[in-house]
């Protein structure tokens, strides 16, 4: 028999949000670890919130609403509140009822910005990775670093000289361009760089990200310029807070962090460099002199070091395939720097609840 086709539908609903989202919805899991970080966070958020004047976004709401472009690859914040005016799943995710209204785009952005300026991404994830049930599936003694590129939202045309005299960015084939001399006005913090010989140059960021090694979650990460020097000078700063006089830590590392002074330093900071050892021959036949001897090379930890850095890869395969890591929406290196940190949760909150499940 052929139902009745009804196009305006019913003016009441008598479902809940909860009942209509799966028992075993994925996001169930996440989201109740999430709420319970939210709990430990409430003093760091009154810290950042008058108690008077007009009530502003709640900060988990907002938090809730940023994780959820995360996971599902919202191009922009504007499209985010389109879907979360009639997505229930998102709806039930942020805490927002079906007939609350939802907050303009401009708003948003603005309550975002406090949040950022506040440190909260960086305190989030040092709660999560603080839960009761996470602790267990971290290492504190063996990690990897790496980094990666991320393209900035500003095209060649924008990056002009920096003295006005010498043209206007605009018909720049067969000219020298450096960063020295040359900047994007559309974004400043930008940089032109390429990731190696033969590969176009673009303007871009550099995402640096430490993962532990014994389930690959994402325990550090920060944003720089982009740089040929970058990568070792982020391993060094994010690994000051891991490794002390008392505690011997490694680290796995790609070729690129196989310099002289480099692993000198990491070794002063009690730090053993479990780095892939690059030995290259030049053009001109001559061997590059390797800082990563057999004292190291010959310990069964530098292959099992080698073997899981490589882990370090799926992080950033998710963040620009799922994430909103491959091309930043945003201007300035702060406001990319708290994007990349969302998509590190982003990815932890994915891969917990999984392994969670795996330990029973």
């Amino acid at each position: 028999m052929r139902g009745t086709f009804d196009d305006p539908g019913q003016l009441f609903s008598y479902i809940s949000l909860e009942q209509r989202v799966a028992a075993r919805h994925p996001l169930r899991t996440i989201r109740e670890l999430v709420r319970e970080v939210f709990r430990d966070l409430d003093r760091d958020f009154r810290t950042l919130y008058s108690t008077t004047g007009r009530p502003s976004i709640p900060p988990e709401q907002l938090l809730s609403a940023l994780l959820l472009q995360v996971f599902y690859g919202v191009r922009s914040e504007r499209q985010l509140m389109e879907q979360l005016d009639y997505n229930l799943l998102y709806r039930w995710f942020v805490g927002l009822s079906p007939d609350d209204a939802v907050w303009d785009a401009t708003t948003f952005t603005k309550n975002r910005e406090r949040l950022q300026h506040g440190d909260v991404f960086n305190r989030f994830m040092e709660r999560l990775l603080r839960h009761k049930d996470v602790i267990p599936l971290l290492s504190d003694e063996h990690f990897s670093v790496d980094g990666t590129l991320i393209e900035a939202w500003a095209g060649h045309k924008s990056f002009k000289p920096k003295d006005a005299k010498a043209g206007d960015g605009e018909h720049f084939h067969g000219t020298t361009r450096k960063n020295d001399t040359h900047a994007s006005t559309t974004d400043p913090d930008s940089r032109l760089y390429r990731k190696s010989e033969g590969k176009e140059s673009k303007l871009c960021y550099m995402g640096h990200a430490t993962m532990e090694n014994r389930n690959g979650l994402a325990v550090a990460g920060l944003v720089t310029q982009a740089s040929g020097m970058a990568e070792r000078a982020a391993a060094e700063k994010m690994l000051r807070k891991r490794a002390s006089r008392h505690t011997r830590i490694t680290v796995g590392a790609d070729k690129a962090y196989d310099v002289a002074e480099h692993v000198a330093r990491l070794r002063a900071k009690n730090v053993t460099p479990h780095i892939a050892v690059n030995d290259y021959v030049t053009k001109t036949g001559m061997v590059r002199k390797t800082s990563i001897d057999g004292r190291t090379t010959r310990h069964k930890g530098y292959r099992i070091s080698q073997g899981k850095r490589k882990m370090i890869e799926c992080l950033f395969g998710w963040g620009k395939q799922h994430g909103t890591m491959r091309k930043t929406k945003h201007r300035g290196l702060s406001r990319v720097a708290a994007d990349f940190l969302l998509n590190l949760i982003g990815y932890n909150l994915i891969r917990i609840p999984k392994l969670l499940a795996q330990r029973g």
